[in-house]
C-alpha cells in the first residue's frame, strides 16, 4: 500500500529495518499506555461518571454537573486538589497565560529555569517589548536561567539564584518548543522541585505540560509541581475534544486562576461547556492510546532521520518527555518539502500546499502542515518549523501509529 502513495522502495525497506530496531522500545511504551489507560478508567469510575453528565446547560451554567465532573476527573488523574477544564480556554498559550495572570501580582518575580519560553508566551511576558498588556508592563518581574549545553537544569545556578532573590514562581517548560534540545524528564522535574522546596517551600512551581501528558507513568503535579497547564487539542483531548484547555493544581491557586477566567467572586461557578463534556471525556479516555501511537511515530521519524544522515533530537535511547521529534534538515527547501509531504498524508485538506507565513506571536515565518479533523490539533499528524537557522522541522502527532508512520515516510520521500 505504501507504493500507492509514491513511497520509494528504499524508504520502505529502511522503515522496516528501523521498526525492528525499535521493537523493544515500543514494548516499553505499551506498558506506559496500559498504566495510563487503567489510571484514567479508575478515575472515571471513582467519580461515578454517568451519561447524565453529558447533558447541556444554558445561560450562566450554574450547577453544570458535567463541567464539575470533568474537573473532578482531571484533578484525580493529575493528583491535584482542583482543576479548571473549559472550552473557553482557546489554546495552550491561553491556559498558561491565565495561570500566570491569576497567580502573579505587581512586584512578584517569575523565574524560568528552562530558558526562554515558547515564542507565543514571550508576548504574554513582555520579552518582545511593549504590547500594552504584558506581565512586565504590569510590574511583574521576569528572569531566566538557561539549561546547560547538554539540556539539563543548571542546578547550582538555580540554587544560588533562589537563595539570593525573592522568587514568587518558578516556571518550567517541559517540552523543547522551537529549540533543538531534549524535553525535560519527570525525574529531572522531580529533582529540581525537591531542591527548590527544600530552600523555599513557598515558591510556586508551575509547569507548562503541553505535549507531555501520558508520556510517563507520572505527571509533574505528582512530583511536586503546584500548578500545571495544557491544551485539550494536544495529548489529553485524544483527537476528539473540539477545543479547550486545562489548568490543575493546588486549590487556592486554581481559585485565583478561575477569578481571572470569569471574575472575582464568581470563579468556577459559571461557564457553559456547550455540550462538549462527552467529547472532552471520551477524548481523555482515548488519550493514552493516541499518545502511544504518536510517540511511536516520533521515534520512527527520529530513527529514520538519523539513518538518512540528519541530526535528530531526541535519539532512540534518550528519555522522552513529549511527543515531538526534531530533525535538523539544514535548508529551508528541505523543511518546506518535508512539511508538504506531511500535508499530503492528511485525511483533511491533503490537496493543500502549505507555505511559510508570518504567524502572530512568532519571530520568523513559520510553515505548518496539518490536515486535521480538529483545526490546529497537534495530537493529530502535523509538522511545523520556523524558517530560520539551523532549519529544524518539528514532527508530532498522529491519531494512530499507522498514520504517523505514513507521515514519516511521505515527509522523507519528498526531500529525497
Amino acid at each position: 500500500m505504501y507504493k500507492d502513495f509514491g513511497i520509494s522502495e528504499k524508504l520502505i525497506e529502511l522503515k522496516n529495518k528501523c521498526e525492528l530496531e525499535l521493537r523493544s522500545t515500543f514494548e516499553e511504551l505499551d506498558v506506559i499506555n496500559e498504566f495510563n489507560q487503567l489510571k484514567i478508567l479508575k478515575a472515571m469510575q471513582k467519580a461515578r461518571l454517568s451519561d447524565q453528565h453529558f447533558n447541556w446547560t444554558t445561560g450562566y451554567g450554574y450547577n453544570d454537573i458535567g463541567r464539575e465532573k470533568v474537573e473532578e476527573i482531571y484533578a484525580e488523574i493529575f493528583n491535584t486538589e482542583d482543576a479548571l477544564v473549559r472550552p473557553q480556554i482557546v489554546s495552550g498559550t491561553h491556559a498558561l497565560s491565565l495561570a500566570l495572570w491569576g497567580v502573579l501580582r505587581p512586584g512578584d518575580t517569575m523565574l524560568s529555569i528552562s530558558g526562554k519560553p515558547y515564542d507565543t508566551l514571550e508576548e504574554v511576558i513582555g520579552l518582545n517589548g511593549n504590547n500594552g498588556s504584558s506581565l512586565i508592563e504590569f510590574g511583574i518581574k521576569y528572569s531566566q536561567i538557561d539549561l546547560t549545553s547538554e539540556g539539563y537544569f543548571d542546578y547550582i545556578q538555580i540554587e544560588n539564584h533562589i537563595k539570593s532573590n525573592r522568587i514568587k514562581m518558578l516556571y518550567i517548560q517541559r517540552s523543547g518548543g522551537y529549540s533543538f534540545r531534549p524535553s525535560l524528564s519527570i525525574d529531572a522535574i522531580e529533582k529540581i522541585n525537591s531542591i527548590v522546596k527544600s530552600i523555599n517551600p513557598s515558591i510556586i512551581i508551575m509547569v507548562d505540560n503541553c505535549y507531555g501528558e501520558f508520556i510517563d507513568m507520572k505527571e509533574p503535579t505528582e512530583v511536586g509541581a503546584d500548578l500545571m497547564a495544557g491544551s485539550l487539542i494536544k495529548n489529553p483531548g485524544g483527537g476528539i475534544a473540539l477545543t479547550g484547555g486545562y489548568i490543575v493544581g493546588n486549590k487556592d491557586l486554581i481559585t485565583q486562576v478561575s477569578y481571572r477566567l470569569t471574575s472575582p467572586g464568581i470563579g468556577k461557578e459559571t461557564g457553559l461547556t456547550f455540550g462538549q463534556t462527552r467529547q472532552v471525556l471520551q477524548g481523555l479516555f482515548m488519550a493514552p492510546k493516541v499518545v502511544n501511537g504518536a510517540l511511536k511515530g516520533a521515534m520512527l521519524c527520529g530513527e529514520m532521520g538519523l539513518s538518512l544522515g540528519f541530526e535528530v533530537s531526541p535519539q532512540k535511547h534518550d528519555k522522552r518527555s513529549d511527543i515531538i521529534q526534531a530533525v535538523k534538515l539544514g535548508s529551508p527547501e528541505k523543511v518546506i518539502q518535508f512539511c508538504q509531504g506531511i500535508q499530503a498524508t492528511a485525511p483533511v485538506d491533503s490537496y493543500v500546499t502549505p507555505e511559510p507565513w508570518e504567524m502572530p506571536g512568532y519571530h520568523s515565518p513559520v510553515i505548518m502542515a496539518a490536515g486535521a479533523f480538529v483545526q490546529g490539533s497537534s495530537i493529530e499528524l502535523s509538522a511545523d518549523a520556523p524558517i530560520e537557522e539551523p532549519f529544524v522541522v518539528y514532527f508530532q502527532g498522529g491519531l494512530t501509529y499507522e498514520h504517523s508512520k505514513l507521515g514519516v515516510l511521505m515527509g522523507y520521500n519528498r526531500i529525497l
